[in-house]
């Protein structure tokens, strides 16, 4: 077989691709973020007062890299981030009012890149392609 048929090479090749559509349609609109702090943006919306490791397992991201996602959110004011009351240890995770207009404001935009990542695809295997991604990751 050759290399560059294998699925992880094409996972790899569909990821680089997907990752560059989300940035230039998210900078043409006016924003700087990455596609796992705008994971990580909606899950806050979806689970406020999450704790870092909540967010990381929700986003299948890495628990021991999530804090320097969710500090650069911090910085730029888009998420609050307070000591739990019930576990000090934990941090509670919040969208600032910035944060949640940022989030509301990218939904369209992201919405709207998903077709243009997999142009190559007709409608019929798009459906397919998803559904099979979701099958292949245990969803």
């Amino acid at each position: 077989m050759d290399s560059l048929d294998m699925a992880g090479h094409l996972i790899r090749r569909l990821h680089q691709q997907s990752t560059l559509v989300f940035v230039q349609r998210t900078q043409e609109a006016g924003y700087d973020l990455t596609p796992i702090q705008f994971a990580a943006l909606d899950a806050i919306h979806n689970a406020p007062g999450a704790d870092q490791a909540t967010v990381a397992e929700m986003i299948a991201y890495d628990r021991a890299t999530i804090g320097g996602v969710i500090e650069r959110l911090e910085q730029k004011g888009w998420v609050r981030r307070v000591v739990s009351e019930r576990d000090r240890r934990a941090r509670e995770l919040s969208l600032t009012p910035e944060g949640e207009g940022i989030l509301q404001a990218l939904v369209p935009v992201v919405r709207g890149l998903q077709d243009e990542i997999l142009q190559s695809l007709g409608e019929a295997d798009r459906a397919r392609f998803l559904r099979l991604a979701r099958q292949a990751v245990g969803q």
